[in-house]
């Protein structure tokens, strides 16, 4: 006996709208983050500062009027730069450009081995997200087991070690916990790279651990945070170490983490709050909440990478985000980066201050590893198959 087959066409025309959804979707989003004026290109930005990153002495945190004095070690600023390098070269696969980052580092195995950080402080332990970069692009074993020193004294007590050390210890956080703004890349960032490069999870379930402590203690409820405890600024870039910070962890952290729920809802919030306060022209301040303050670039592209990845990654809506991201690496590129590919306008090193003026007088330094660094990871994010 023939059977006769009952179509469903209802299902069919459902089906068919949901795959035109997904399209425009996903071609509203490549429109966000494609067809760049040339000056914006991120290949192009990418290739001109890590080129002029190699191109200069090791840095003495990352200030250019200092460029003509010894390093006393590899400082942060730097390693931020170097690392956004990496990440740069791997998206664009630019073996060249690899190997002449690689090489600036095979030194610290040899005659430059003095400059390597000790590892007693967030700002040097950031340092072993080098090795393990290197490591996971070139399998080479010395790599390893340079940054996993580093990921692994984050949270191995020193025996001289103070009782407000010990006592972070005791509670299962880094000994290195001070609940500054900055810290939150400094830690997150080593922790994350330790987790990629040995698919161990403990490294990620403590650096979460970790930032639930951070979003406690100085979350505002408008989503921004205080630059520390100790000073109630919504510093630019201070939040801006965060807002990375908080990316970062999330594109590592798997979907079951318990920690992962908080983090994103004040992820979620921070860059509401952001889009808020952006400039007209797609900036944003040396206050981000104070529109008295001069427009500051290290903080404007670190909020900009924050709000890629989220995009990139689904987080965030891309019609709303990604137009405010776009506004905003187009204008830090075309009027913000010189012909030496030196980022201007960015906030000098800066330490917690108990004044708005304190911020305000900041000098906004030309060239400074601190802008030169999320300008890069911009770049590489715009670019990169899959973040």
């Amino acid at each position: 006996m023939k059977q006769t087959r009952t179509i469903n066409f209802k299902g069919i025309i459902w089906a068919k709208a949901l795959v035109f959804l997904f399209v425009l979707q996903a071609t509203s989003q490549q429109k966000c983050f494609k067809n760049f004026p040339a000056k914006a290109n991120p290949e192009t930005v990418g290739i001109q500062i890590t080129e002029r990153f190699l191109s200069r002495p090791h840095s003495t945190y990352g200030n250019p009027l200092k460029m003509h004095l010894p390093a006393p070690q590899i400082t942060y600023p730097d390693v931020c730069t170097w690392l956004g390098g990496f990440w740069f070269t791997k998206a664009t696969n630019n073996k060249e450009l690899f190997n002449k980052l690689e090489a600036r580092f095979q030194p610290l195995f040899t005659n430059e081995a003095n400059l390597l950080p000790k590892p007693n402080h967030v700002d040097n332990n950031v340092f072993g997200t080098l090795p393990l970069e290197l490591y996971m692009q070139t399998k080479n074993q010395k790599y390893l087991d340079m940054g996993m020193h580093y990921a692994n004294t984050q949270w191995e007590l020193p025996q001289d070690a103070k009782a407000s050390e010990k006592k972070w210890a005791d509670g299962g956080y880094s000994w290195q916990t001070r609940i500054w703004l900055d810290d939150m890349f400094m830690i997150t960032s080593i922790q994350a790279q330790a987790f990629r490069a040995t698919k161990d999870k403990k490294y990620l379930n403590r650096a979460a651990k970790e930032m639930t402590v951070y979003l406690d203690s100085i979350q505002l409820p408008n989503g921004l945070f205080y630059h520390a405890p100790a000073a109630h600024f919504s510093w630019g870039r201070g939040n801006g170490w965060m807002a990375v910070g908080m990316a970062e962890l999330l594109r590592a952290l798997p979907e079951n983490n318990a920690d992962r729920p908080k983090i994103m809802s004040a992820y979620l919030k921070m860059m509401a709050t952001l889009k808020k306060y952006q400039a007209p022209d797609g900036m944003w301040r040396q206050v981000i909440d104070d529109e008295t303050m001069w427009e500051e670039t290290s903080s404007t592209a670190m909020f900009t990478y924050a709000m890629i990845v989220g995009v990139r990654k689904g987080w965030l809506n891309e019609k709303e985000y990604g137009t405010v991201a776009r506004k905003a690496w187009i204008t830090l590129t075309t009027n913000y980066i010189d012909k030496n590919g030196d980022v201007t306008k960015v906030c000098e090193g800066t330490n917690i201050g108990n004044s708005s003026e304190y911020y305000r007088k900041r000098e906004g330094l030309t060239g400074d590893l601190h802008g030169q660094a999320p300008v890069l990871w911009c770049a590489y994010a715009l670019l990169a198959p899959k973040l």
